[in-house]
C-alpha cells in the first residue's frame, strides 16, 4: 500500500477508532468517473472532496460523483455573495486539509474546515471515498460518513 494511504488508515484509527479497508487501483480514481469505473459501482456513490473558498474560509464540500457543486446555493448557505465562492487551488487544498488533489479523503483534515455533504448519500447502502491518493479509494456507509466527518447535510448541488 502507498504510504500516504497507509497514513490515512492509520490516521482514522488513531482519530476515530475505526479500521478501514484501503483499496488501491493502479488506472487510478482521480475522477469520480475513474473510480465508479475502477470500484464496479454507480458514479453516485463516489464521495468526491471539493475545497472551496467561502468568503474567507476554507470549506470542504462533499458531493455525490454525480453531483456538481453550486456556487450560488453554496455562498447562500454560508450568507455570503456569490463571487466570494471559488475554487481552492493547489496550495489552498494541501494547507487546509493535510492532502492533495485527487486525493483528498472526507476525514482526517489538518484544519477544522467547515464540512457540508450530499444528502444524495443517504440513497445508498455503501459510498466510496478517496484514502489519501488518487489511486486509494475506502468503502464506508452514509452513517460511517456522519461519524468519521461530522458534516452538515445541504442541498448546495446542481
Amino acid at each position: 500500500m502507498h504510504p500516504t494511504a497507509e497514513q490515512f488508515a492509520e490516521e482514522v484509527r488513531s482519530t476515530h477508532g475505526v479500521d478501514i479497508e484501503v483499496q488501491e487501483f493502479p488506472e487510478g480514481t482521480k475522477t469520480a468517473a475513474d473510480a465508479a469505473t475502477a470500484i464496479g459501482c454507480d458514479v453516485s456513490q463516489i464521495v468526491k472532496s471539493i475545497v472551496m473558498r467561502v468568503g474567507d474560509e476554507t470549506v470542504v464540500v462533499l458531493t455525490s460523483g454525480a453531483n456538481r457543486v453550486s456556487e450560488a446555493a453554496l455562498a447562500s448557505e454560508f450568507g455570503v455573495d456569490p463571487s466570494e465562492v471559488r475554487s481552492a487551488d493547489a496550495s489552498e487544498v494541501k494547507q487546509a486539509t493535510g492532502w492533495s488533489i485527487g486525493g483528498v479523503p472526507p476525514t482526517c483534515h489538518t484544519n477544522g474546515c467547515p464540512m457540508v455533504a450530499d444528502p444524495t448519500f443517504d440513497e445508498f447502502d455503501e459510498i466510496w471515498a478517496a484514502a489519501g491518493t488518487p489511486e486509494a479509494v475506502f468503502r464506508l456507509t452514509p452513517d460511517e460518513l456522519r461519524q468519521l466527518s461530522d458534516p452538515r447535510f445541504v442541498d448546495v448541488f446542481e
